[in-house]
């Protein structure tokens, strides 16, 4: 029971779906996907920096989920500025496997909970899908519209060979399930990987990782 004393406390940020229909058991929120393609990306933490001006990019969030806790803690906080932006890649919380199911439902939630809500106030959203072993699959691709385009991230997600494989089976069932026309990729994108989606006729769309930038200055 709610009592007077707290009813105007939203601590559990149910604003950000008043508008928002829902998909599955778990009830993911459900995104409306963009007929836009990006030609650039920036994360959350430089598209927030006070110097920042490169508003023709979309906003990723492949970073360490510190980078962008704030946004979940106050979203009204940065919707103005996001909307300068050519549009959103839906926020990234992680899934890691030692991690309880609840909280990596509880991770997917808010990334389609955030996502509703910025296309609710204009932005445009590619969805970002985030996977990990099977029992993901249960509610990691609901509330996503089937042929259209869809984005992963797979920086430091395909490194250990362990990793590699349960990357490469989430991202079969990703196609399975949601017959993307486009696969946006942050990061690394080897052949052996997703070959067999370009020669299914997927646009695979790749951008590289800052960290790999950042290495090739630092050799260069």
């Amino acid at each position: 029971m709610i009592t007077e004393k707290f009813n105007n406390y939203d601590i559990f940020h149910a604003f950000l779906v008043e508008d928002a229909n829902y998909e599955g058991f778990f009830e993911m929120p459900k995104v409306i996907t963009s007929s836009l393609i990006p030609e650039k990306v920036i994360t959350f933490s430089k598209a927030m920096s006070k110097s920042c001006t490169d508003f023709d990019s979309w906003v990723i969030f492949y970073e360490h989920d510190a980078k962008f806790e704030r946004l979940w803690n106050n979203p009204k906080a940065y919707l103005k500025k996001l909307k300068n932006f050519r549009g959103v890649i839906s926020p990234d919380f992680s899934l890691y496997r030692n991690m309880p199911l609840s909280m990596q439902i509880w991770n997917t939630y808010r990334n389609h909970a955030l996502a509703a809500w910025f296309q609710n106030n204009g932005i445009e959203i590619i969805p970002n899908v985030r996977f990990n072993d099977e029992r993901t699959y249960l509610f990691c691709f609901s509330g996503i519209e089937k042929n259209k385009t869809v984005a992963v991230g797979t920086h430091g997600c395909i490194r250990l060979k362990d990793d590699k494989e349960y990357f490469k089976k989430g991202l079969v069932q990703l196609v399975k399930k949601l017959s993307p026309k486009t696969i946006i990729v942050y990061g690394a994108v080897p052949d052996n990987i997703f070959k067999q989606y370009k020669d299914k006729g997927i646009n695979i769309i790749h951008f590289e990782s800052e960290f790999s930038k950042s290495r090739k200055q630092v050799t260069a």
